[in-house]
């Protein structure tokens, strides 16, 4: 994919914001400590490589992996701008989120998050069999298993639709195995590291439905860390500008898109009412170029 199909597939995404200020030279080699769920994914760590590398002026790094945080004791963290547990986390965005915290306003993952499957047991795929619309889905009684700080959980409820929560994504598989629901509504770009790493052939992928809602999902930094903010936008403007990042993409994201025969499936779209107006514009684009941008990853 060369460097014009690269900005297309990401210009319809960003709602760029100007940090002010030019980067200074730096010498010293600078520690960086990046949520430990995004540093043990694979994509979101290479992202986080490959956008501080492109910006050698701010100096030399190490990614250092963060404790064992929960999603809302990662954000208090970051909130706390002297905090030194974690400097840089990517989850989904949120109006509050954004008010809070210093965003980094490109979707890491071409808006992939926000397309859902729901990771079953066995037995329960016959439930899913005759949902056809999100009404079916309301009145079907399905349970969809969420964060209890994740977006996705108030917007799941914005539709009617019923939700368990806890605290702890480990727990949640947990809980999906114990029956204590029967969807754990998994986002596309993440759901096959998370069935590879759980590594239990009595969790399955759901086949034919697709959740689809505007969610994009930013790397966040604390609110008066405008240097990283800022080499990290940067880094990532660079590569979308020369290629790395549309490449970045099909790499870690073009197996989702094929192997979940995304294109295939029954969409119900949701709707979410929280977002700012600059992440809604950005989560429409990307609903009403689904089709589009599924066919570019897959190439």
């Amino acid at each position: 994919m060369g460097r014009a199909s690269a900005i297309t597939l990401v210009a319809m995404l960003l709602c760029p914001v100007s940090w002010a200020g030019a980067a200074a030279p730096f010498e010293s080699t600078r520690d960086y400590i990046l949520w430990y769920r995004n540093f043990d994914s694979p994509a979101i760590n290479a992202l986080v490589n490959l956008a501080l590398r492109k910006t050698p002026e701010y100096g030399s790094f190490r990614l250092v992996r963060s404790q064992d945080l929960s999603q809302g004791r990662v954000l208090r963290e970051l909130s706390r701008s002297r905090s030194r547990l974690v400097d840089i986390a990517n989850v989904a965005t949120s109006r509050e989120r954004e008010r809070f915290l210093a965003a980094v306003p490109i979707p890491i993952d071409g808006g992939l998050l926000g397309f859902r499957v729901c990771v079953v047991r066995p037995e329960h795929l016959p439930l899913f069999r005759e949902i056809r619309t999100l009404e079916d889905l309301e009145e079907s009684g399905i349970r969809i298993g969420q964060g209890t700080h994740w977006p996705d959980t108030e917007v799941l409820r914005a539709n009617n639709i019923e939700v368990v929560t806890h605290t702890r994504y480990e727990i949640l598989f947990s809980m999906l195995r114990n029956d204590r629901f029967e969807c754990f509504a998994r986002g596309a770009s993440e759901v096959l590291y998370d069935l590879e790493v759980e590594a239990d052939p009595n969790l399955v992928i759901e086949p034919d439905i697709l959740l689809a809602y505007a969610m994009p999902s930013y790397l966040f930094v604390a609110p008066e860390d405008k240097q990283t903010a800022h080499r990290l936008q940067l880094g990532m403007e660079r590569a979308i500008l020369d290629g790395s990042f549309a490449e970045f993409l099909r790499t870690y994201y073009g197996r989702a898109v094929q192997e979940l025969d995304l294109h295939h499936r029954r969409i119900l779209v949701l709707e979410n009412p929280y977002l700012s107006e600059e992440s809604g514009n950005v989560g429409r684009q990307t609903l009403e170029s689904l089709r589009h941008r599924l066919d570019i990853l897959s190439r």
